[in-house]
């Protein structure tokens, strides 16, 4: 889905603003590097400037209309003077950057303006690096640059002193739920996903996994499982725990959200009912908080956290879910 110059400006409004000044100012650098983790809107914002560089309506001197023929065609991917390079299985080829020079040799086929955008760049192979710093060198007034890059360390040094760096920032809970919900995802599900990632697509990825969807089952019947009759916690563990939970990642999200769990309880005796994530259960957690103090839920967390990082250190991860039940039951019972 497009996205607006006002929908963006809320995931990167640093990045944004200073955008759209050098667009008010007609002072477009002729190459910026875009860095940042992914799913932060690195593309998207290159895409959006690219439109306001060819757009034949722009409104207020700098957003692009989206509806003429030159931003109706960039959406589309078919723009004769925009160039898109992407990897070519793990690595950007040194021929790859050698076809877009050749391209750009030639005459815009509408107007002056070409425009050409490298996904990945940090993935270019040593001969490509050098094709493209050939290319950076010799600017043309009417030539614009965007590099993206998750990490920008790994792009030569004068690579990097050629552009202007635009870094992008990850997004915060609130602006992630919002763009969660605006693009589909249940309400009840945004704040869990918002928690757990500052990432749009690995959001949208988690919320669409089946595997994501039974791993919060079961992390929630083992907290009730712990509640209720500490003793079959093992039996769960055993059951279904170490059934599902494989991988090391995999373990670890499920830490995470058994840290979230907590953290609802927590949140909910501090009347802060806003901010549980866990929005299905949150009846049941209103009782449940009754039932504890914050001081042993306190515990329970520093708990949680010390397995993550014995995890980290590569223990066992059987012994270590099998420790941190055994913590997680130390006291008398949950109160």
């Amino acid at each position: 889905m497009v996205k607006t110059w006002d929908q963006l400006e809320e995931l990167q409004p640093t990045v944004l603003k200073m955008l759209k000044n050098s667009l008010l100012k007609h002072r477009v650098a002729h190459a910026y590097l875009l860095e940042g983790i992914r799913g932060t809107g690195k593309k998207e914002i290159a895409l959006l400037i690219t439109k306001a560089l060819f757009c034949d309506s722009l409104l207020e001197g700098y957003k692009p209309c989206e509806t003429c023929h030159n931003c109706r065609r960039i959406n589309s991917g078919n723009h004769p003077d925009v160039h898109k390079v992407e990897p070519d299985g793990l690595s950007i080829k040194k021929q790859q950057i050698q076809d877009l020079q050749q391209e750009f040799s030639k005459k815009g086929v509408e107007s002056s303006r070409k425009v050409y955008m490298i996904s990945d760049a940090d993935k270019m192979s040593v001969s490509a690096a050098n094709s493209l710093l050939k290319f950076l060198e010799e600017p043309n007034s009417q030539t614009t640059a965007f590099l993206l890059s998750e990490q920008p360390q790994q792009l030569l040094p004068t690579i990097l002193s050629r552009c202007q760096i635009l870094s992008f920032k990850p997004l915060s809970p609130l602006a992630m739920i919002n763009q969660l919900t605006e693009n589909g995802v249940n309400p009840m599900k945004a704040p869990l996903l918002a928690q757990l990632t500052n990432n749009l697509d690995e959001a949208y990825e988690l919320n669409g996994d089946d595997w994501f969807a039974q791993a919060q089952k079961i992390v929630v019947k083992l907290y009730e499982v712990l509640r209720k009759n500490p003793l079959e916690a093992m039996v769960t563990l055993q059951g279904e725990w170490f059934t599902h939970f494989k991988e090391k990642e995999q373990i670890n999200r499920g830490l995470d959200l058994l840290l979230l769990i907590f953290k609802d309880l927590l949140y909910i005796q501090l009347d802060k009912q806003e901010q549980i994530v866990f929005k299905a259960e949150s009846d049941r957690l209103r009782q449940y908080a009754l039932e504890t103090s914050g001081r042993r839920l306190s515990d329970q967390m520093s708990a949680i956290l010390e397995a993550k990082r014995k995890l980290a250190a590569n223990m066992n991860p059987q012994l270590m879910m099998e420790e941190l039940v055994l913590n997680l039951q130390e006291g008398s019972s949950f109160v």
